[in-house]
């Protein structure tokens, strides 16, 4: 039998095959890997940091009308997780959506670590064309997309739980500040 982590990556190819908003597999994975990196700076359990992080969008509310993880708790049970881990997977899951934990910290490491993971992936150079590439999709102007700049993605920076991450998104933001002041440029704004 596979590894989890593995079979995990093969689920989220299918789950989000099609998905070309933003939250595809190409986003979970980096997701991942930002979360690896950081969890090694951390004493954590690192399993729980690798399943949360390939399977957080697996029952995002933009993406599935699911309840209680229904995905992911699924997913899990085939590959005979622990329930007791399936909870605290479940638990950094749920820690990570930026509208539906506005303003609280995660109660674990794990959970910090994930959301951290996330919001690197909303910002910087991979943020941008994610911004735009949703924003597409929904059919969003230029303009109603930049102001999502100004009502989220520079405010993460401030909003990072560890020092690693903290790190990361540093260069990003400001990467991000350098887009919009050449955007407004560009734009006639200035």
């Amino acid at each position: 039998m596979k590894q989890p982590t593995d079979a995990a990556k093969e689920y989220i190819e299918e789950l989000f095959r099609g998905n070309a908003g933003g939250h595809d597999s190409a986003h979970t994975l980096r997701v991942y890997r930002n979360a690896i990196r950081i969890a090694e700076h951390e004493s954590c359990n690192i399993r729980i940091v690798a399943l949360a992080a390939l399977l957080h969008d697996a029952d995002d509310h933009k993406l599935f009308n699911t309840e209680n993880n229904a995905n992911a708790r699924a997913f899990l049970t085939v590959q005979g997780v622990d329930p007791e881990e399936i909870e605290s997977i479940c638990e950094a899951i749920n820690s990570v959506s930026f509208s539906q934990n506005r303003g609280r910290r995660p109660a674990t490491i794990e959970g910090k670590i994930v959301q951290d993971a996330d919001r690197l992936d909303a910002i910087g150079a991979i943020g941008i064309a994610r911004t735009f590439a949703f924003g597409g999709e929904h059919g969003r102007t230029l303009e109603s997309s930049i102001d999502h700049f100004h009502e989220k993605l520079l405010l993460l920076k401030g909003e990072m739980n560890t020092e690693a991450a903290k790190q990361l998104a540093e260069e990003r933001h400001d990467f991000m500040v350098r887009f919009l002041e050449e955007f407004e440029k560009e734009n006639g704004h200035i």
